[in-house]
């Protein structure tokens, strides 16, 4: 039904203005108590055997809805209430802003990929965290903020502008992430650089810890999928130098690999971030590298071109404890976390792992 209605309706309009209807609509059904209820029921059923713990935070199960989908923090629960078992905001920046000028974001139907530019759109650090101040939680949900550089920062004043979303923000975090990975804001990517990269992760460490009380505040970053193999393992190294808690791989590719499907070469040229099934294999090589250079040191999240159970499977086999997806959402409907789940939890019993976590990074630690 579902995609019929996207072939009908949402294939037709513009995509950023069918995002925000559908975003519309998921948050009139979660402020419905006994509406949110029965979705939840249908959409959101329990697996015990999927339950996860990552960075000293437990969750229903491992797979989350990635940055980039509910930029400002408004439908935290809307997104729990259709089976996200985390939530990850933003990406939020230091001071509000309206991103790019549209149109900036294409789909690529037959390809099952999007094309995005939006550049960090979103109300700023201090709007989001006022709104996260004063949420009232209706489901169990772990939210990650995802933080970046907001545009007009200059690239050596970027320090300060994270530092700047940190104080705000981390109070209001199950966990934080570092967004360098990016291809949509100026000089963003150039922070994956170590050089560059220590001094503001560990920037944004201190204020972290300097504006939380009673807790540590998980860090993680995330890189993206175009860096090189000996720069995913400089990022490795460095993340288990300074003691983070986390990586995320991977963000969106510049690169166009695997596409030539669509019946529009012309999409294929406008610019901006690549997601979806094209990103798949790129983000699995990635997530395995880093997972070999880690090992259990870290907790990795493998993220680009997961669109069924079966992506998810091999993405923990490759060593990823938590998994997100969004792209996917868009082409499979309010019923895709449902269905993750559900196949991971059936590819879990017919496995030889007791328990998710004995199956992360089974691949990988196989002997050659």
């Amino acid at each position: 039904m579902y995609k019929l209605f996207f072939d009908l309706v949402f294939k037709r309009m513009d995509p950023e203005k069918a995002h925000y209807l559908a975003f519309r609509w998921i948050r009139l059904a979660a402020r419905v108590p006994v509406l949110r209820t029965f979705v939840a029921a249908v959409l959101a059923p329990r697996h015990k055997e999927l339950r996860t713990e990552a960075f000293g935070l437990r969750m229903h199960g491992p797979f989350g809805l990635a940055a980039g989908f509910d930029k400002n923090a408004v439908a935290i629960d809307g997104m729990s209430m259709l089976g996200f078992d985390h939530v990850e905001i933003g990406t939020v920046t230091g001071e509000p802003q309206p991103g790019n000028p549209k149109k900036r974001l294409f789909r690529l139907v037959p390809d099952r990929a999007l094309i995005n530019r939006m550049g960090f759109n979103n109300e700023g650090s201090a709007a989001v965290a006022e709104r996260l101040a004063a949420r009232t939680p209706v489901f169990r949900t772990v939210v990650g903020v995802n933080i970046g550089k907001t545009k007009v920062v200059p690239e050596e004043e970027a320090a300060a502008d994270y530092v700047k979303s940190t104080e705000r923000l981390a109070r209001h975090a199950d966990y934080l992430v570092v967004n360098v990975s990016s291809p949509n804001t100026p000089g963003l990517r150039n922070l994956q650089a170590t050089e560059s990269l220590r001094p503001l992760l560990s920037a944004v460490r201190e204020a972290a810890d300097r504006s939380v009380e009673g807790r540590r505040v998980p860090l993680l970053v995330k890189i993206a999928p175009d860096l090189a193999d000996e720069d995913v393992d400089a990022v490795a190294d460095l993340a288990v130098e300074l003691g983070l808690d986390g990586i995320i791989a991977t963000n969106t590719t510049i690169a166009r690999e695997g596409l030539g499907l669509t019946s529009d070469p012309a999409l294929y040229g406008e610019t901006g971030g690549l997601s979806g099934a094209p990103l798949k294999e790129r983000s699995l090589e990635v997530l395995r590298r880093l997972y070999a250079r880690v090992g259990d040191r870290i907790t990795l999240v493998g993220v680009g071109g997961i669109e069924n159970a079966e992506d998810a499977w091999q993405r923990i086999l490759a060593g990823a404890t938590l998994i997100q997806g969004y792209s996917a959402f868009i082409y499979e409907g309010p019923f895709w976390g449902r269905a993750i789940h559900k196949g991971l939890a059936a590819r879990l019993r017919t496995s030889p792992y007791a328990t998710l976590a004995d199956a992360v990074g089974a691949d990988v630690r196989k002997p050659a």
